[in-house]
């Protein structure tokens, strides 16, 4: 038992020590407080330097001040325990309340005799999926979703329609305004005008997004229990009736979007696959592959296919469950939402299908602003304590951090967020770079760079086998990024990743892995098949070695 701190405890002693010098019999005597907080060996440095003691009497001092401090502690501790033990016999009823919460902590605190915790209600959804998705139920499970994503896919498109019907009809309603200002119209009724149709936008958008949120709700409601349902029924067939085949509803999206998913699919063919062994004693084989292709294409659902299952995510769904997760990397800003950017074109592709498994994106986003703010405090307090003790230098410091806004995030820093309704993702590493990422003096110790390195640490621990990289840590391509922009980035970024990889096989102990490193659509094929021709050159690709011999 830990003694209780307080005045009660704390009792001063006297350290005596006599020792000869020359005909002289000296004594020292020092009052230590117990219990004592403070290392005997520098109290013992303390003493001779204060007293100015002989320094043949160091060794026998050390000894003997070490001994009375184990002696006096060891006897405090038995006098304690012999109080607790005289008040445990003279209160009634105590040993039993003491042997009832040992045996709780024991049980609770030892897996052998511990009770096994309740699995919740997310842990049989997920067994309960994971068994039907590697039944021959599959299919019917791939059906379903896609009726539900070609309902939610019509309503979007229905929003869509609607609102653009809205801005045609308010921007002739601006044009007509802006021919009367000067002559019946003011600035002022202008400014009113604009603000009637800002309103009549956000109250349609939120009219909007509050039906998709309802549909998508009941959706996932639907979806759980029908497939707790399916898999009662297939587990006892006796029961009842097995549930029927669900049949693909036609898709009733304009053709126009068909040929717009033809032309994603025909730009990203372009493609290089390589494999490498890396390690210094024992190797590992990697899977690299070079692409050209949006970063959005891996999230988005193709609706080209006209038979069969038309969402191309069998994979995805096969390995939700499993030590083979996909990942990707989104270049994003120091804001965590999802108004602007890339990050709303994300955002859209999310709301397309609903998310069976994990909360939705916008909810995945508001827990991962409440950390940010509590680790900020966190930082903040600390950084505060240690600038209490600092010069004039730490209050500049101090007036540039209280300048930052404490909820967002710095470049490199990044979120996770999970994801089962993407075609062939499981997991969006976000992470936040700046405008330095267009710099062409960029270093191995960039923030962004260091994001990629602790993003692939967490695939090793994580168990993400597939990750996604923006090579150029862009993801569209503009006017300064000349070729040998483009290639001085792409060797940085190559090199860097070649060392991660290289650290994993002490992360992991060496597991396989494929790195798909993306460049922007619009790059040029010359381009491209340069990036082609560096790659195996830094890797050291394997190459097969073809032995002849002449007769």
């Amino acid at each position: 038992m830990k003694p209780k701190k307080g005045k009660a405890c704390s009792k001063e002693r006297e350290f005596v020590y006599q020792f000869q010098a020359g005909s002289q019999c000296l004594e020292l005597t020092v009052p230590l407080l117990f219990p004592v907080q403070e290392n005997p060996d520098h109290l013992h440095s303390r003493l001779l330097l204060l007293h100015s003691l002989p320094c043949f009497i160091e060794d026998d001092l050390k000894k003997a001040l070490k001994h009375f401090i184990e002696e006096e502690t060891i006897k405090d501790y038995d006098t304690e325990a012999e109080s607790a033990l005289e008040a445990v016999q003279c209160a009634e009823g105590t040993v039993e309340k003491l042997a009832d919460a040992w045996s709780e902590a024991y049980t609770k605190s030892t897996l052998e005799y511990a009770r096994p915790e309740e699995t919740s209600w997310d842990e049989d959804f997920a067994d309960v999926y994971h068994d039907l998705i590697h039944s021959p139920a599959s299919e019917t499970l791939l059906n379903l979703e896609h009726n539900y994503f070609v309902s939610i896919s019509e309503l979007i498109s229905e929003r869509d329609v609607e609102l653009k019907k809205l801005r045609e009809r308010q921007g002739a309603e601006m044009n007509k305004v802006m021919q009367e200002l000067g002559n019946s119209l003011t600035d002022q009724d202008v400014n009113l005008v604009a603000a009637q149709h800002f309103e009549s936008q956000q109250v349609l958008e939120n009219k909007w997004a509050n039906e998709l949120k309802q549909i998508t709700s009941i959706q996932k409601q639907e979806y759980q229990e029908w497939v707790i349902k399916l898999h009662q029924d297939l587990k006892n067939p006796s029961n009842g009736a097995l549930s029927d085949e669900i049949i693909v509803q036609p898709s009733q999206l304009r053709e126009s979007v068909d040929s717009q998913g033809r032309i994603y699919e025909e730009q990203r063919q372009l493609e290089e696959s390589f494999t490498i062994h890396l390690g210094a004693q024992l190797k590992t084989m990697h899977n690299l592959r070079l692409l050209r292709a949006d970063v959005l294409d891996f999230c988005k659902h193709k609706r080209n296919h006209r038979s069969g299952v038309k969402l191309h995510r069998l994979q995805t769904a096969l390995s939700l469950y499993s030590s083979s997760l996909c990942g990707l990397v989104l270049l994003v800003d120091n804001r965590i939402n999802s108004y602007s950017g890339i990050k709303r074109d994300f955002a859209t592709v999310c709301q397309e299908c609903a998310d069976f498994h994990f909360p939705q994106l916008q909810e995945q986003l508001e827990v991962v602003q409440q950390v940010v703010l509590y680790a900020r405090a966190q930082r903040g307090r600390k950084w505060r304590l240690q600038q209490e003790s600092t010069s004039r230098n730490g209050e500049d410091d101090k007036a540039k951090n209280s300048d930052r806004n404490q909820s967002n995030l710095l470049p490199g820093e990044f979120y996770i967020t999970r994801h089962s309704n993407l075609s062939e993702i499981h997991v969006v590493f976000h992470l936040c770079v700046d405008d330095n990422v267009r710099s062409g003096n960029m270093t191995a110790r960039d923030p962004a760079i260091m994001g990629l390195r602790n993003i692939l640490k967490v695939c090793c621990t994580h168990d993400i086998t597939t990750i996604s990289v923006p090579l150029l840590l862009v993801h569209i391509m503009s006017e300064e990024m000349t070729i040998p922009w483009c290639l001085k980035r792409a060797e940085l970024v190559f090199k860097c990743v070649k060392g991660f990889m290289m650290e994993m096989a002490s992360w992991d102990g060496g597991v396989s892995r494929t790195v798909q490193f993306l460049v922007p659509q619009n790059i040029s094929e010359e381009m491209f098949y340069q990036l082609s021709t560096m790659l195996p050159q830094i890797f050291r690709v394997s190459s097969t070695l073809t032995l002849t011999s002449k007769r």
